[in-house]
């Protein structure tokens, strides 16, 4: 039965979840470990003393019925309970559900020298492993905040960066780099206490913990980690009790020394509804802004992501990819992962419009207001010549091709006349607007150096 402990509290979960509300299932179930089932004995860890004593006032019932109906009457149910100062203390319950403590581990660590004594950590970070440094991808408009992170997780609290202050829109990689920084830590610094929590989750145990009157314990069980990791912080807003708590625990952790890292979707300044003097807390150290992915990032991210999963995809559905879905990372994953899958439940070449289609369906895609002054400056750039050029009777070859290109897009990007593009572009009639599109049609059929150039364009513009 040994190897079937997890399959066993998977059973449990199922059962509970039923029983208890989502709030109650994610603050007081999911943070439990299944250890071992031996001997008629299951063992679970949980983090805290004040999470043990609170799982024992309120939902032993609610174990102990999901626990018989799992595996039947006459189980004793084992807690492993992580201590303030690392170690562990046991207790079980007997059959008639009540909790002792048979062969703490505290005191068999009192006995030995403070200096040498060996102490079991059982300590969770609520870490992801699946996020770290390795995977995160950078350019422009991440780049400050991914080098202060890394500075803080080999250094943490060594650094100016404390606290670290880490925002932007949803899906830029906030959560990844906590995750990132905490791990580094981990792996370089085993022995520091380090916890990821998102701020809603942090807001729901402390009103639970206000309930109960349990608050100290909420309060020194926090204060008690090395390096805090707090997601989200804009959920606090309008949260005074909530915020009250967080300023004195991080005081506290700023105090001895401790690292924090905070992140939100806005910056400091702009977070109404928190209060002034945790504002300013927050601006103590580093504050770095992720910024919507830029083109050079987007093209990495996708070119990783389709050579690691084995995509076979056309230039031009590249191109229409980074050019159309800009807002975030997560939103260039979804997409990727779409098209994979309606390749293969129907057995189809990924090719342009299904990209649009499953595009259209994933993400929102706004078609930019361009303007023909916009498509010129933007073409201009790109064949690195001087705006008035195009505008002259030149005949060379690259000024030509420019211009062609610049009227082409104009008639398919606005909603602009010939005629109108024509007097705007080099001062031509609309014949003449009516031929270069046409033209560039051709070439682009034809010449894959000048599709894409014409496809990179698109996506500037796009972007």
């Amino acid at each position: 039965m040994q190897s079937d402990y997890k399959e066993i509290w998977n059973k449990c979960l199922a059962i509970i979840k039923d029983t208890v509300s989502e709030v109650a299932f994610n603050t007081w179930f999911m943070p439990i470990l299944p250890l071992s089932y031996e001997d008629n004995k299951f063992t679970i860890q949980v983090p805290s003393q004040f999470f043990f004593e609170y799982l024992e006032a309120n939902y032993i019932d609610v174990l102990k019925v999901a626990m018989h109906r799992v595996i039947g009457q006459g189980i004793v149910l084992n807690y492993r309970v992580t201590v303030t100062n690392g170690a562990t203390v046991d207790y079980q319950t007997d059959n008639a559900g009540t909790a002792v403590r048979p062969n703490p581990k505290k005191d068999a660590a009192k006995a030995s020298t403070p200096f040498t004594q060996v102490v079991q950590q059982d300590w969770d970070p609520q870490l992801n492993p699946k996020y770290n440094f390795d995977n995160f991808f950078e350019g422009k408009s991440n780049r400050l905040g991914r080098s202060a992170a890394e500075e803080v997780a080999k250094n943490p609290a060594k650094t100016a960066f404390n606290p670290l202050f880490l925002y932007g829109p949803s899906g830029v990689g906030k959560t990844h780099l906590c995750y990132a920084i905490g791990g580094r830590i981990r792996e370089l610094y085993p022995e520091k206490k380090v916890l990821y929590v998102s701020s809603h989750l942090f807001r729901v145990q402390f009103t639970e913990a206000t309930r109960k009157n349990t608050t100290n314990d909420f309060i020194n069980f926090y204060q008690n980690v090395d390096v805090l990791l707090l997601d989200d912080i804009q959920e606090l807003i309008g949260m005074e009790k909530t915020q009250n708590t967080f300023f004195h625990i991080f005081n506290h952790l700023h105090q001895l020394g401790k690292q924090l890292v905070l992140t939100s979707d806005k910056a400091p300044v702009d977070l109404f509804g928190i209060e002034e003097r945790l504002i300013t807390r927050m601006k103590w150290g580093l504050t770095a802004e992720l910024k919507r992915p830029d083109l050079e990032l987007r093209r990495k991210i996708v070119r990783n992501k389709i050579d690691r999963d084995g995509l076979v995809i056309p230039d031009d559905v590249f191109e229409f990819i980074v050019g159309n879905v800009t807002d975030n990372v997560r939103d260039i994953e979804g997409v990727l992962v779409s098209l994979m899958a309606h390749s293969v439940v129907n057995n189809k070449e990924i090719n342009l419009p299904l990209a649009k289609r499953v595009i259209t369906q994933t993400v929102r895609v706004e078609k930019k207001k361009l303007s023909v002054d916009k498509i010129q400056k933007v073409v201009c750039k790109y064949f690195d010549l001087e705006e008035y050029l195009i505008q002259t009777p030149s005949r060379k070859r690259e000024i030509v091709q420019a211009r062609h290109i610049a009227m082409y897009l104009s008639k398919k990007y606005t909603d602009n006349s010939f005629s109108y593009i024509g007097t705007v572009i080099g001062k031509k009639d609309h014949s003449t607007v009516l031929h270069a599109c046409q033209t560039v049609k051709n070439q682009m059929e034809a010449d894959k150096t000048i599709r894409t150039s014409v496809e990179q364009i698109e996506a500037l513009l796009n972007s």
